[in-house]
């Protein structure tokens, strides 16, 4: 299966926002399909998509758009109350 935007791409959206020196959000592909699996997970069960006019209608698609546009953010589990993916 081909992802777009590439896996690559999603990382450096992801760690976009880290200092210099920090660890990065996420720093395999896992990481990206897990978070992403968990918010098409939640749109399934009824969240409404955080972007307008998705150019694909399936929930992973939808949460792919949403992550490489930056509308939802991958928070380690330590820091998460289940509020964000």
């Amino acid at each position: 299966m081909m992802l777009h935007p590439s896996y690559t791409d999603l990382m450096k959206v992801v760690n976009s926002n880290v200092e210099i020196g920090e660890e990065p959000v996420v720093n395999s592909r896992y990481s990206i399909v897990l978070a992403t699996a968990k918010r098409a997970r939640q749109i399934i069960g009824g969240e409404d998509p955080l972007i307008d006019n998705p150019s694909n209608k399936k929930p992973f698609s939808i949460a792919v758009e949403e992550l490489y546009s930056s509308k939802v953010k991958i928070v380690g589990e330590e820091d998460s109350e289940d509020s964000e993916v």
